[in-house]
Formats: C-alpha cells, structure tokens, sequence
C-alpha cells in the first residue's frame, strides 16, 4: 500500500454560519491522503492502475462549490465523496482550513481533520 497525498488545494468559496461569509467569500485550504495499492502502476506505468489526482481534485473542487454552514459537514461530504468514487483506496483523512475566519481577534485560519 502507497499512500497519496493531495496537497494545499486552495478554493475561493462561501461556507460558514455568517451571511457575509456566503457574500463576501472566504479562502480555503484542503488537504486529503488515502492509501491505495499502487503495485500494478509500479510495473505498468499506466494510469489505469492507479488512482487518478486529478479526478479527485475534480471531486474535492465540485464539493466546494456547495455552501455548507460548518467545515465538520463539508469535510464529512469530501471525504464520502472521494470514498464513494473510489473504492479501491482506503483510510482516507481530510482537512479543511478556512483562512481569516470572521472573529473579533486575528486567528491565521481555523482546520478541521476527518
């Protein structure tokens, strides 16, 4: 087993509690890894034997297009998403980073990991 990982994925996108963060729009961050058995790509050098990132990246970037009020349930519908349309691969973890979150302090970004 290999694991793969898709990282730094950064989205303009409109999740959050707050109205102005549907309007305004808010920077994001995801970051996904799996693990996958790669040994037939090792010998054949095909892409059919693998898992292909850019599908996934397609995945991830149709998910952030659909607002979700909190990064519990958009990180939930990623994960579910790339699990769901690739069942060769296993142990999948995702963050989800909002960057400058709407809060009274200064705060670099807020993540959360499933």
């Amino acid at each position: 087993m290999a694991v793969i990982k898709l990282e730094g994925m950064e989205f303009k996108a409109f999740h959050g509690v707050y109205p102005e963060e549907r309007v305004k729009g808010n920077l994001f961050t995801v970051n996904l890894s799996f693990e996958v058995d790669t040994t037939r790509a090792q010998q054949t050098d095909n892409i059919a034997d693998t898992v292909d990132y850019v599908a996934i990246y397609h995945l991830v970037e149709k998910e952030m297009k659909y607002p979700s009020d909190l990064l519990e349930h958009l990180a939930q519908r990623i994960k579910t998403s790339v699990e769901y349309n690739n069942p060769g691969i296993d142990n999948v973890q995702v963050s989800v980073s909002k960057h400058r979150p709407p809060v009274s302090g200064t705060i670099q970004q807020v993540t959360i990991v499933l």
